[in-house]
């Protein structure tokens, strides 16, 4: 199984990015998803996550609306739009599969892709 993150970048306070993983070897449309970020000398947080169908979402609280996880099963893609950056979302993001949308840790992850790096300036 390969996740392959993408997306991130430089952008100001306020901006915004959408950040993509593109899952292979695995089929993708049975498993739930998440994205997860890690900040420097910080522990790896859980952002959000989304079940194998894409109904049900769910969203750690700093999120506050900002940010909204869908994904495609018939791309095998699953993305993350972030919206109103803030400095303190500076972060390396992981997309996951996970054991269930109901996680909340990155130890319910079994699977990572390798990271993408988003940098918000203030």
């Amino acid at each position: 199984v390969q996740l392959q993150a993408s997306g991130g970048g430089l952008v100001q306070t306020g901006g915004s990015l959408r950040l993509s993983c593109v899952v292979l070897g695995r089929t993708f449309s049975v498993v739930s998803m998440g994205w997860f970020r890690q900040a420097p000398r910080e522990e790896r947080e859980w952002i959000a996550t989304v079940d194998w169908s894409g109904v049900l979402t769910s969203y750690a609280d700093f999120v506050e609306g900002r940010f909204t996880i869908f994904r495609d099963n018939a791309k095998n893609m699953m993305e993350l739009q972030t919206v109103s950056l803030k400095p303190e979302d500076t972060a390396v993001y992981y997309c996951a599969a996970v054991k269930s949308y109901a996680c909340r840790s990155p130890l319910c992850a079994e699977y990572w892709g390798q990271g993408t790096l988003v940098t918000v300036s203030s």
